[in-house]
């Protein structure tokens, strides 16, 4: 007899196996008693016929509790009614360890709570889907990047210098210096593409926002390439195939967690289809007071913008070139506008807003120097960066995508973060 993962049931239809698992429901009628079974492979069900079993083993089925541990030893039949499509005739049960009065009980929960019991509550179905879903983006990440000749490269989480600006940093003391969570990779990115050609980096980046909103965490994780001799069109080629590669896989690799989810495969389908639209700031500025939209020319998109905009073409679409006074120091001024950068965000549809921000990189040393003065930052913290500008300077382009922002989108779902475990559990500082 062979010792299985519920996964793997398609592959011993018929036999007799073994599996270790979890129980998270169960019902049970005089002669027949249903148990819902978690390995953290899959979710399907066992199901005890009191006729065909011990009365031990049929009562023990009976009384087991939420979230106990047992070795369930029985026969895999297929199962059309499930989405899974297999199941187990259970012979035999050996309960592992007890369960008493777990918390998370099939009836509906508020978000608070989840949020309080997110160590448990990852065991559940819709976690499970997701983290799955992470797992595929996580893997597909590098195989892209790979096969597009990128190297990785891991960028300090402690640095002494700010990417984005100085108001959300999380400080902290090294030693006799002053030091901060990193918001960014990005800076170290660049010199890795100005030794490497490309690269990119992989990993947690902090914002000390206290937003509760579903678009903001303060620990998430970031994906940020750096590509010497490119320029923005091309950067925007390389993440409109980055996109579609990563949405693709999800499709191909995912179907049973996006079947959990009840996520439209069909939908999905659309944003693989390239190219994107793009529209620079200046027309989305146009369409959306068409629309009846209230903005002037160098406010920041919200949410409603955002929305409207990706949902109007029904597609992802680039907004480029925002004006400069909105965007980071080290964007590339425009050619031929002194009020604009050469930048790109990439709006998601269905409301989910930007999921990547890149630009071209200002290569100009006293330029960026100058940028890095009016934006009350110490050039001497940036001495180093400003190396770069020095030795062998070339055009380059980047990008950063937020996984967890990423996610939202691709999962539909409104909150990731109570789903998705550990390192999000700091969200929680904030009641």
């Amino acid at each position: 007899m062979q010792q299985i993962n519920i996964i793997d049931a398609k592959d011993h239809v018929d036999e007799k196996v073994k599996i270790g698992a979890w129980l998270t429901n169960k019902r049970s009628s005089g002669k027949i008693a249903f148990l819902q079974l978690r390995d953290g492979s899959a979710f399907f069900q066992g199901v005890v016929v009191k006729s065909q079993v011990s009365e031990e083993v049929f009562e023990l089925a009976k009384e087991v509790k939420q979230e106990a541990s047992m070795w369930i030893t029985g026969v895999i039949h297929e199962d059309s009614r499930s989405k899974f499509g297999y199941e187990i005739e259970v012979e035999d049960i050996v309960v592992v360890g007890e369960s008493e009065e777990y918390p998370i009980t099939p009836k509906e929960h508020g978000v608070d709570f989840l949020l309080d019991h997110r160590h448990l509550w990852l065991r559940s179905k819709r976690p499970w889907a997701i983290m799955n879903i992470r797992n595929e983006v996580i893997r597909g990440t590098y195989e892209f990047f790979n096969q597009e000749g990128f190297i990785k490269m891991d960028s300090p989480i402690l640095t002494g210098s700010a990417p984005e600006g100085t108001t959300e940093l999380f400080h902290t003391e090294y030693f006799d210096r002053d030091a901060y969570l990193s918001q960014s990779g990005q800076l170290y990115a660049e010199a890795g593409a100005l030794a490497y050609g490309k690269v990119f980096t992989f990993g947690p980046t902090f914002r000390a926002e206290k937003s509760k909103t579903r678009r903001h965490l303060i620990e998430f994780w970031m994906i940020e390439p750096e590509m010497a001799f490119m320029h923005q069109e091309q950067s925007l080629e390389v993440q409109e195939r980055y996109i579609a590669f990563l949405v693709q896989g999800v499709i191909d690799h995912c179907q049973y967690a996006l079947d959990i989810l009840g996520r439209d495969v069909e939908t999905l389908k659309k944003y693989t289809k390239l190219p994107y639209p793009r529209i620079s700031y200046d027309e989305a500025i146009e369409l959306l007071k068409e629309n009846d939209f209230d903005v002037d020319w160098g406010v920041d998109f919200g949410s409603p913008e955002e929305t409207f905009l990706a949902d109007h073409f029904d597609q992802p679409v680039f907004v480029l070139n925002y004006p400069k006074a909105i965007k980071p120091f080290y964007m590339k001024p425009h050619p031929t506008r002194d009020d604009v950068v050469i930048c790109a965000d990439l709006l998601a549809p269905e409301g989910y807003g930007e999921i990547i921000g890149g630009s071209e990189r200002a290569t100009d040393y006293n330029y960026l120097l100058d940028q890095i003065k009016q934006a009350g930052l110490n050039p001497d913290d940036y001495a180093w960066y400003l190396d770069l500008r020095k030795y062998g300077s070339v055009p380059h382009a980047g990008f950063g995508l937020g996984l967890e922002r990423f996610l939202t989108w691709i999962t539909a779902e409104d909150h990731v973060r109570e789903t998705i475990p550990f390192p999000r559990l700091l969200n929680r500082i904030y009641p």
